[in-house]
């Protein structure tokens, strides 16, 4: 796993765990020599995460469309910028350029990411292994969702094989790592 897409909010949240993991996520990856790979702005969750890798030598490559870039704020001192003109030309070089994803706490365009990454693999356009930075249980209820939909028969569990959720940056690096090991 060289190199892993990040989707995460364009705020910081109402809790400051969130930007201490968001920080701690990115000098882990930075430490490990993944490449970091997400939507491209300076602002909230995204930015720190990006900072953060960045202020350890890390690699970080952003991906904006030109109508974001003065709501989530271009970030101007990153590996690389790569400006698209639409959002799905967004996602898909996103994906394009990452071998697995993490979604940190976030809003709409997290979980429109998430979902479209997770979509993807039952579709078998690709394989990514997926993870949920499960920050302040940020993520309980929809992972209770998700299993539940499975139950319902509207999911299929083999799909949730492939997400990995844990509430701290190490647990859900180890988790990811060995099972990419295994693939």
């Amino acid at each position: 796993m060289k190199s892993i897409v990040i989707f995460c909010g364009s705020s910081v949240g109402n809790q400051p765990i969130y930007s201490d993991m968001a920080k701690e996520l990115g000098k882990l990856l930075a430490r490990k020599d993944i490449k970091i790979v997400y939507g491209g702005g300076q602002a909230g969750l995204m930015g720190l995460v990006a900072d953060s890798a960045l202020a350890e030598g890390g690699e970080v490559i952003g991906v904006i469309p030109e109508f974001l870039n003065t709501k989530e704020r271009k970030h101007q001192h990153l590996t690389q910028q790569i400006e698209v003109k639409t959002m799905h030309q967004r996602k898909t070089i996103l994906y394009e350029l990452c071998d697995a994803a993490i979604a940190l706490p976030g809003g709409f365009g997290t979980l429109d990411e998430l979902f479209e990454i997770i979509t993807w693999n039952q579709l078998t356009l690709h394989s990514k292994t997926v993870g949920l930075l499960n920050v302040n249980g940020f993520y309980d209820h929809l992972y209770q969702h998700i299993q539940f939909a499975c139950k319902e028969g509207f999911a299929q569990q083999a799909q949730t094989d492939n997400l990995h959720i844990a509430d701290n940056v190490n647990g859900l690096l180890k988790s990811m790592l060995e099972a990419d090991l295994i693939d």
